[in-house]
C-alpha cells in the first residue's frame, strides 16, 4: 500500500503532489479572487469583462496562486527552491524570453501568411482613429496579454508538468495538460472542432517549448506573442474573443473558408494555424541554440526524484 503513495526513493508520488498542487491552487485563487474584487471595488473601478484594468487584476490574482502554491509544493514535497519554477531571473532568462518573442511572432505572422497566400485574409490600415489612439491600444493591450499568458503559462507549464517531468513522465504530463489547456477554451465564442484540436496543439508546442529551456521565460514570450500578434497587429480575433485590442494596427478582412482561417473565431480555428503550429513546434524540438543551463537542468531532473 505504502507503494501507492510514495516511491522507492520515499518521495510522493507525481499524481498525488500534481492533485495536492490543483486542490490548493484552487483553494488559495478563490481567496485572492475574492481579495481582488474586494480592492477593484474600493478603488472605484469598472468590474468588468471588458475593463482592462479588471483583466490585469485577476490575471495577476491567478499569477501569484499558481507560482506561490507551486513553490510550495515543490520545496514541502520535493525540496526545490522557487527558482526551479523557472520563474526566476536564472541564468540566460533574457535570452530565452526575447527569443520566444521572436519566435511566436513569426509562428503567428507565419499561419496569417499561409492564409492570405491562400485567398482567405486580407488586411488594411486602422487608419480611423488617429494614430496616438492605435498606439494606446497596442499597448495597453500588450500589457493584458502579457498578465495573462504569465498566468496561463505558470499554471499549465508550471508546476503540474514540471513534477510529472521529474518522475520521468513528460509525456503523460504533456498530454494531461494540454487536453486540459484546450478544454478551458470550449467556453470561448464560437469555438470548434478545428480550434480545440488547435489549442491542444498548442499546449504541445507551449510544452515542448518549456522542456527545452526548463524555465518558464521562452515559453512566456512565445505565448504573448502569438496573442499579441494576433490581436493587436493583425486585429484577428483571439480565441473567439475581441474585447482586449480595441483599436488593432491593422483591420482583418476574412473570407474564409473557416476550415482555413477560423473566421470569427480567429486564426486559431483553421488548417493555417494548424500547419504553422506543427512547423514550429518541429523547429524548437530541433533548434540547437535553444538549449537550458546546467543550473535548470539539475532543478528540474534531480537524480533522487527520477522514476518516482
Amino acid at each position: 500500500m505504502n507503494t501507492v503513495w510514495f516511491d522507492e526513493s520515499n518521495k510522493l508520488r507525481s499524481g498525488w503532489r500534481a492533485g495536492i498542487f490543483l486542490f490548493a491552487f484552487t483553494f488559495v485563487l478563490v481567496l485572492f479572487e475574492i481579495g481582488s474584487d474586494f480592492v477593484l471595488r474600493a478603488s472605484g473601478v469598472e468590474r468588468s469583462q471588458k475593463s482592462n484594468i479588471y483583466m490585469v487584476v485577476n490575471a495577476f490574482a491567478s499569477l501569484i496562486p499558481a507560482l506561490l502554491v507551486g513553490w510550495l509544493c515543490g520545496k514541502l514535497f520535493e525540496n526545490l527552491p522557487f527558482r526551479s519554477l523557472g520563474a526566476a531571473f536564472t541564468k540566460g532568462w533574457l535570452r530565452h524570453f526575447l527569443l520566444g518573442i521572436l519566435i511566436g511572432a513569426v509562428t503567428l505572422s507565419f499561419a496569417v501568411f499561409f492564409a492570405f497566400i491562400a485567398g482567405g485574409e486580407r488586411f488594411e490600415l486602422n487608419l480611423d482613429k488617429g494614430t496616438s489612439t492605435v498606439s494606446y491600444s497596442l499597448g495597453v493591450s500588450f500589457v493584458v496579454f502579457a498578465a495573462k499568458s504569465a498566468f496561463e503559462e505558470a499554471l499549465f507549464r508550471g508546476y503540474v508538468l514540471q513534477t510529472f517531468a521529474r518522475s520521468n513522465l513528460a509525456w503523460l504530463a504533456i498530454l494531461l495538460t494540454s487536453v486540459f489547456f484546450g478544454a478551458v477554451h470550449l467556453g470561448n465564442p464560437n469555438a470548434s472542432i478545428i480550434s480545440t484540436a488547435n489549442t491542444i496543439l498548442a499546449g504541445i508546442w507551449f510544452s515542448i517549448a518549456y522542456l527545452k529551456t526548463r524555465d518558464l521565460w521562452f515559453v512566456w514570450g512565445l505565448h504573448l506573442m502569438w496573442n499579441w500578434m494576433q490581436g493587436s497587429f493583425f486585429g484577428i480575433e483571439v480565441s473567439g474573443l475581441t474585447d482586449i485590442t480595441t483599436n488593432p494596427f491593422l483591420k482583418e478582412i476574412d473570407t474564409g473558408p473557416t476550415w482555413l482561417t477560423g473566421t470569427i473565431y480567429g486564426i486559431e480555428g483553421g488548417l493555417a494555424c494548424t500547419f504553422a503550429l506543427v512547423v514550429s513546434t518541429a523547429i524548437i524540438y530541433y533548434l540547437p541554440s535553444l538549449k537550458l543551463t546546467d543550473e535548470m537542468l539539475s532543478l528540474s531532473e534531480p537524480p533522487a526524484v527520477a522514476g518516482g
